[in-house]
């Protein structure tokens, strides 16, 4: 018995009735169809941009604003007010610094809402905007929004042109969710020319910063990319004002019929709350009456993402319900606590969720069959890779319960994922090769995702399921996504996550991946990776990271979290770590710090929607990672005296 493992035996005990209550907490919340949906939150910018839709739907009337269910908007505002910093801004994350963006939405809210503008919140919240840079630091999409209703000046705001859809193939050189957002986004700025009215003398000119100047910023080389698209706003400005009506009409023309195409088999626009927002003003602007089809169904389905009770009113930016599906089923299976019934019932409504028709992904993939998973209830134009991948993990539970449907779906979304691997060998969310980095100069791209690069963390979790469902090592797309590992991983020995927070997320699943495609535990990547986190364990035991780090280009510690406490035991557990004593404190620091009633408390956000950006609680993570992991350690104690744990039916080493 190796060291490690020793001093593990004190708590192995506490290991198997941790696993047990929380296993039960899980299955106690699986719906009756089969599916898990945990909350998915965010910060106050989805409370603020609701009220500003609802001044959109509900004019004022005679100078006053009185929109109907009063009450609610109440509540929001409420909701906006208890996460005001003590310095009087708005973060973006929990525990995070003053966001300039999300405080100018947050006043604007606020003062709508009847927030007195001399009461000590907007006063505080006015002097910490000043001391940011003002409005005018704000990223563009704010820019564009206030714009809508003349609160900045128009000539000022990025222009996103509804023309974009005539020329070929360059939407779909965007990432999924920028072209789901600007399509519609460009309707309304087309349409809207006049502006939307406000209530009498309301006017965020307090933001404004004395000397600051509301035009782009330029680089100094006149060459860059960054000056080539500012001037080429100017042009599109122009074009607005002098160009041909007719062509302009047909754009608008062509970008609502690829809206409208994109509503079927969906609940709303991309499923998720910026283009479902802008796609009701879009209709609005269209003439679509409130009650026709179209338009109360777009609105329904917003209103579907509010939480709202007598003490609490969030927006959720969409629902989760197969990634949570997929992640509770495989931790379950993979610590042998679920019985066949639950097992089976999950799978099937997996398995009922499967992508059939041709969406975005097939303009670069036109031979390759439908297939895969999307992210939410309804979906079916984007299927994205990552979800696909940990779907194929669960079903691999689940094989001998429902045969032969879960072979036939898990065949098509391999060849799938095949096909939709990029040219450097690894993996992205929803597109393949989406990387036209010249891109990110254009004036809207300052929500930090325009495109949709690989990265290591959906890489590695790839690797995983091609390796669970028995592809051989030697496979070409095996030994690509290797050598795409490989070459992404940071000088410390970490790697980036895109998805989740941050280098503690991509270096576990990067860890597995190659794990997963026989890659040696004694090379030396894998090892400088355990000693990187290991360096950065906390002293209670637990592992924690800051949203921080994506500003910083590196790991920014933080408070330890469950998840991320989790996704550093499977790290090291994954690399051959079965000795240390980090592990052994990372386990006894999940058992010590599960609760009562069998889950774990998390505060800090370690999901990452738009890094940078926009980050994303998931309330299930808490609870279904601390399993796996406590699952894949219960296995290795198991196999301590026989071969190599962590090996996969089918791969051979």
């Amino acid at each position: 018995m190796t060291p490690g493992l020793q001093l593990a035996d004190s708590v192995v005990a506490g290991v198997s009735h941790a696993v047990l209550r929380a296993s039960g907490r899980l299955l106690g919340l699986q719906h009756p169809d089969g599916f898990w949906c945990g909350e998915l939150t965010a910060d106050s910018t989805l409370e603020s941009d609701w009220l500003l839709l609802l001044l959109w739907l509900h004019p004022p009337q005679g100078g006053v604003w009185a929109p109907p269910e009063r009450e609610k908007v109440e509540r929001a505002a409420r909701s906006i007010l208890e996460r005001q910093l003590p310095d009087g801004g708005f973060s973006i994350y929990p525990s995070g610094p003053s966001d300039v963006s999300a405080s100018v939405k947050a006043y604007f809210a606020l003062k709508l809402a009847g927030e007195p503008v001399d009461g000590e919140p907007l006063a505080k919240l006015r002097k910490r905007i000043l001391a940011l840079g003002g409005i005018q630091a704000a990223n563009s999409y704010v820019k564009i929004n206030l714009s809508l209703f003349n609160l900045y000046p128009r000539d000022h705001v990025a222009t996103v042109p509804p023309e974009v859809v005539l020329l070929g193939n360059l939407l779909y050189q965007m990432s999924s969710w920028t072209r789901a957002i600007i399509m519609p986004l460009s309707i309304v700025q087309a349409l809207d020319r006049e502006g939307r009215p406000v209530p009498a003398g309301f006017t965020l000119e307090e933001l404004f910063l004395p000397g600051e100047p509301l035009d782009f910023h330029r680089d100094r080389d006149f060459f860059s990319w960054h000056n080539a698209f500012i001037r080429l706003d100017g042009v599109l400005k122009w074009w607005e004002r002098r160009g041909l009506k007719s062509i302009r009409r047909k754009a608008i023309h062509a970008a609502e019929k690829w809206m409208l195409a994109r509503f079927e088999l969906s609940d709303g626009l991309g499923a998720i709350y910026p283009p479902m927002m802008y796609s009701i003003m879009a209709l609005d602007l269209l003439g679509y009456a409130p009650d026709s089809p179209e338009r109360s169904r777009a609105q329904s389905q917003f209103d579907r993402l509010l939480i709202d009770t007598p003490g609490r009113c969030v927006f959720q930016p969409c629902f989760s319900p197969v990634w949570d599906t997929a992640i509770v089923a495989f931790s379950l299976g993979e610590a042998g606590t679920a019985a066949p019934e639950a097992v089976g019932r999950a799978a099937r409504w997996l398995l009922d969720k499967e992508v059939r028709q041709r969406g975005d992904w097939s303009i670069k993939r036109p031979k390759a069959e439908p297939a895969g998973w999307y992210f939410e209830f309804a979906n079916e134009f984007y299927p994205d890779i990552d979800d696909t991948a940990m779907v194929l993990l669960a079903l691999a539970h689940a094989r001998a319960l429902v045969s032969p449907r879960v072979e036939e779906s898990a065949q098509r979304a391999i060849a799938w994922l095949l096909a939709m691997q990029s040219r450097d060998g690894g993996w992205a969310a929803f597109d393949v090769d989406n990387d036209w980095e010249f891109l990110n100069n254009v004036p809207f791209a300052d929500h930090n995702a325009m495109l949709d690069p690989t990265c290591p963390d959906i890489t590695g979790r790839v690797l995983e399921a091609l390796a669970r469902w028995g592809m051989d090592p030697e496979n070409a797309a095996i030994r690509r996504g290797v050598r795409y590992l490989l070459k992404t991983q940071e000088r410390d020995g970490s790697w980036y996550g895109r998805w989740g927070v941050d280098y503690i997320y991509g270096t576990f699943l990067a860890l597995r991946g190659l794990r997963a495609a026989g890659y040696d535990d004694r090379e030396a990547e894998v090892l400088r990776a355990g000693e990187w986190l290991r360096s950065v364990q906390n002293a209670d035991g637990g592992w924690g990271e800051s949203c921080e780090s994506y500003d910083r280009g590196t790991f920014v510690p933080a408070a330890s979290t469950p998840s991320q406490t989790a996704w550093a035991v499977l790290g090291l557990l994954a690399g051959g770590d079965t000795t240390s004593e980090s592990v052994s404190k990372g386990v006894e620091y999940l058992i010590g710090s599960q609760r009562a009633d069998d889950g774990w408390d998390e505060a800090l956000a370690t999901g990452a929607g738009f890094p940078r950006v926009f980050y994303l609680s998931y309330h299930l993570y808490r609870d279904s990672f601390p399993v796996l992991a406590l699952a894949e350690f219960q296995k290795l104690r198991a196999a301590e005296a026989g071969a190599k744990p962590g090996g996969f039916p089918g791969v051979r080493r």
